[in-house]
């Protein structure tokens, strides 16, 4: 965390982003909250019941791989709790990595056969491959920011010096790895703009190492190189000698689930063995606790923060300009959340203390005595601060108004200078800008609204568009509304729905609804365009508040905490009654889908209501919650959830926990979304509950487990496997609630070769990627194919002509590679179109595929050597089989391109 910036959902020190149970990444839209809080068990819960024998099981409707029942009992608290599945907790034994294998092998073959599902990836890969940019970030005139490019698998960060200067690579994960495992985490510039430290991670999981980049040259530091990075968050002195850090040790003797409790905060200084980095913090050795330092702009003022869960805040401090080098308490023991940003002369502290949505106050720095702390932005009676930062010598501010932003510009002292005016209804994270600066930028972003930057003046308040993601697809059919409904104990939950203007309210309209419920998490409203395939094709969407998240303040984060929970769940089921009792669907077209903590919520909603849903996706999730927190990052978990070691928590976990109520009755059918390398929650849990369905499911619907290779708890990073999962998400919830994916039956014959129409409309952004407790990333976007965004041109057609090949590689193979990359072909066509609506011509393509690769010619005929070089481009990147000779394959291959249809 900067000096001079806090987000309580979206980075820093204070909330360690990889270290909670969080949305997943690649469908959910989760973002950035005057209700009474309830009792501690606001509505009645599921008893347990005690089951020292395994349940005989059914004969499962699916011949699915065999699965071993295991006759593991434990006696908790005088309760027997069986566990027939433990025995797949071990991801390391034969037995488990052969079930994996197994499982993920049977779910691909399903999937692949579904109805649509070829047309739905190739959509998917017009919406996923898209160009777009972040805010930059400036540092004494160079600009730092991150591009997703439509030709490349993941994002790349630049730097140019000045705003008109010339573009430059700086981090390219694309390059980094031949099978795309090595994942770019965190990066931080200096102040001057001289180097990066920035962190690379494997597989996309959280554990992390750092290395140092000198921006001039490109070249990384041998030295200065530190494994244990998995919470790092590297803070710069202002000289960019060194940086402060968190220090988590690798070594295997340590057990995983008490890791946290040995992290401690060193400093490196340039140069010098890591090894030897001094601790400037030592350990809590509290596995449930989080620890981080924050260095104020100046270089004077270090903070430790001790993060307890997700509800309390202690915070150390040290002058390091004085010669006493003692820790003194700023806060301590005080069961809220506190976050210092130091400005100059002064402290200003962002607290929910006595104040659930929140309040600021001013002191002379290193002050920490209360009563001479004075308030200047008190807490308000409707409206919760997810933001506060310094930029431009101004407080700027940013509010969750019925779960939607506003942004505020504030003096020092707290008066309001300006309401930041946003484009709609919708969110954003805050400002990118420096605190003695007067440029600034921000993002927004709406479920229709594609992601935007503008650039704003602190001082004068003229506001412009920077940039924005110029997508083809309409988002004029569809409307969003925010309704209110009762919940099960009357509290009123807000809920966010978007469908077609003309939906039937005769309850035939399939339903996804998504939600999360935990970790002071609010979820707000996003773009994602992996959502319009399923808009397109008829179905709509609905996202409600629930309690446990940030909404409307600490108070509703904690009605969904502890034994609190059930609120949750109970809120999430009234939510798909209302949209049933309403007839916006029915429950035999109501699928629910949540990641992580939400991946908590649909088990719970599986197991407490099957009923009441048809379908559903549940990804990356908490699910035997008696157990949870022996396992990856669980304990730190403990402060939100409870344990179940401790007889009064178990109470509330063993009657909600999924796992331990599968009945043998009929399930909905259920899509578990697991990943290889998730080191933040353990993927044991959705093993478990995916054997332990799949033998008690007595109805006719599918239990299936996807794992995806090379992937953390936010899933892959690379735009393929991204495209490849949400295909086969969306096709699995089209084909249980009859939806045809859009494109489907959009193919037909031509003379010349296989006409291919990709559908009504073009392409879209990526939607917020969500690591940890909030939004990091860039919602991305940009064009596809279609309606020409919005401008009235007719949908640009591609006729692929038969191939020609020398070679031992059949043609038909060479083709259908081909055809699988037919929207990015189209791609570059629809790009020219925009600048010439006329174009058409053809673009014949020679390339030599060998075990080496592939070499590529291409020639243009009527349309422009843009479009040629960019089929080249995509013809070069196509992974084709390797040929079965020594030598290689010659292929010749025709494109021919019309602007409209006929």
């Amino acid at each position: 965390m900067t000096a001079t910036t806090w987000n309580r959902l979206a980075t820093g020190a204070i909330l360690l982003a990889t270290a909670c149970a969080c949305p997943y990444a690649h469908d959910t839209v989760p973002r950035q909250t005057p209700l009474p809080t309830p009792s501690p068990v606001a509505s009645p819960q599921p008893s347990p019941s005690p089951t020292s024998e395994p349940e005989p099981m059914p004969k499962p409707a699916f011949a699915y791989p065999p699965t071993r029942v295991g006759t593991d009992v434990d006696t908790l608290h005088g309760v027997k709790v069986a566990d027939p599945y433990r025995w797949l907790e071990d991801a390391k034994a034969p037995e488990v990595a052969g079930w994996m294998a197994a499982q993920d092998a049977f779910t691909r073959a399903h999937l692949r056969e579904l109805p649509g599902r070829d047309a739905l990836a190739d959509r998917l890969r017009q919406l996923y491959y898209v160009d777009s940019i972040s805010a930059p970030r400036h540092r004494k005139g160079r600009f730092f920011y991150t591009r997703t490019l439509a030709t490349k698998e993941k994002a790349i960060v630049y730097w140019k010096q000045g705003e008109k200067g010339a573009e430059k690579v700086l981090l390219d994960p694309n390059t980094m790895s031949a099978d795309g495992s090595t994942s770019l985490g965190t990066w931080e510039p200096t102040d001057d703009g001289k180097r990066v430290v920035y962190a690379l991670r494997k597989n996309n999981a959280d554990e992390a190492t750092l290395y140092v980049l000198d921006v001039a040259t490109g070249k990384n530091s041998d030295m200065d190189v530190i494994e244990g990075a998995k919470y790092a968050d590297p803070t710069w002195t202002p000289k960019g000698d060194g940086f402060y850090y968190t220090y988590l040790p690798t070594d295997p003797s340590i057990p995983t689930a008490e890791r946290p409790g040995f992290a401690e905060v060193r400093f490196h200084k340039l140069g010098t063995d890591p090894k030897l980095d001094p601790v400037v913090h030592e350990k809590t050795g509290n596995p449930e606790a989080f620890i981080g330092a924050q260095l104020s702009k100046d270089g004077r003022w270090l903070l430790t923060y001790v993060q307890h869960g997700w509800n309390a805040t202690d915070v150390y401090l040290r002058d390091l300009k004085s010669k006493d080098t003692a820790w003194k308490t700023f806060v301590e023991g005080v069961k809220s959340q506190f976050i210092v940003l130091p400005w100059k002369s002064s402290f200003y502290i962002v607290t929910n203390d006595g104040a659930p949505k929140w309040r600021v106050f001013k002191t002379a720095a290193g002050v920490a005595d209360r009563a001479q702390w004075k308030e200047i932005v008190p807490e308000s009676k409707d409206d919760v601060i997810d933001n506060a930062q310094i930029i431009g010598e101004h407080l700027v501010l940013t509010m969750l108004k019925n779960a939607t932003s506003e942004l505020r510009v504030l003096t020092l002292d707290g008066k309001l200078v300006r309401n930041v005016p946003l484009p709609g209804i919708g969110s954003t994270g805050g400002m990118a800008g420096n605190p003695d600066e007067d440029d600034a930028y921000f993002g927004f972003t709406s479920f229709t609204t594609p992601q935007q930057i503008h650039r704003t003046s602190i001082k004068t308040g003229k506001t412009s568009l920077w940039a924005e993601v110029k997508l083809p697809i309409d988002a004029s059919p569809y409307e969003v509304e925010q309704v209110f409904y009762p919940s099960k104990d009357g509290t009123q939950i807000s809920m966010f729905v978007v469908h077609r203007k003309d939906m039937p309210k005769d309850g035939s309209t399939p339903f996804l609804l998504a939600g999360y419920g935990g970790f002071n998490v609010s979820m707000t409203p996003g773009f994602s365009s992996g959502l319009y395939p399923w808009l397109e094709a008829g179905g709509g969407y609905a996202m409600p508040n629930l309690r446990g998240g940030g909404e409307y303040g600490e108070d509703w984060h904690k009605a969904g905490m502890l034994g609190n929970k059930q609120n949750v769940f109970d809120d999430f089921a009234a939510a798909g009654e209302w949209l049933v009792a309403n007839q916006y669907t029915r429950s035999d077209r109501l699928a629910i889908r949540g990641g992580s903590n939400g991946g908590l919520l649909v088990g719970a909603a599986l197991t407490q209501r099957p009923e009441l849903w048809r379908a559903a996706i549940c990804a990356v999730p908490l699910l035997d919650m008696v157990r949870y927190h022996k396992f990856g990052s669980g304990k730190t978990w403990i402060p939100e959830y409870g344990s179940a070691d401790d007889a009064a928590d178990f109470q509330w976990i063993y009657a909600y926990s999924p796992y331990h109520h599968v009945k043998q009755m009929s399930y909905p059918a259920v899509l578990f979304l697991g990943a290889d390398s998730d080191d933040r929650v353990d993927p044991m849990h959705a093993r478990k509950m995916a054997a332990l369905l799949q033998a008690r499911n007595t109805g006719p619907h599918p239990i299936l487990l996807r794992i995806e290779q090379h992937a953390g708890h936010g899933g892959a990073d690379m735009v393929k496997q991204a495209v490849e999962q949400s295909a086969d998400s969306y096709a699995f919830l089209m084909k249980e609630l009859g939806l045809t994916p859009p494109g489907a039956t959009s193919r037909a014959a031509g003379d010349d070769g296989e006409l291919i129409d990709t559908g009504r409309m073009g392409g879209g952004g990526t939607g917020t990627d969500t690591i940890g407790m909030g939004k990091v990333g860039t919602v991305g976007g940009g064009p596809g194919i279609g309606t020409m965004r919005g401008r009235g041109a007719a949908v640009p057609q591609v006729r692929i002509g038969q191939p020609t090949a020398n070679g031992d590689l059949d043609k038909a193979i060479i083709r259908r590679y081909v055809k699988r990359n037919i929207s990015k072909i189209t791609y570059c066509y629809e790009k020219q179109l925009v600048v010439r609506p006329s174009l058409e011509g053809t673009v014949n393509v020679q390339f030599f595929i060998s075990n080496t690769g592939v070499v590529v010619d291409s020639r243009a005929k009527g349309v422009s050597d843009e479009v040629s070089a960019c089929v080249a481009a995509v013809i070069k990147a196509i992974a084709f089989p390797k040929p079965k000779g020594g030598g290689g394959v010659q292929v010749n291959y025709p494109f021919n391109f019309r602007p409209t249809g006929g």
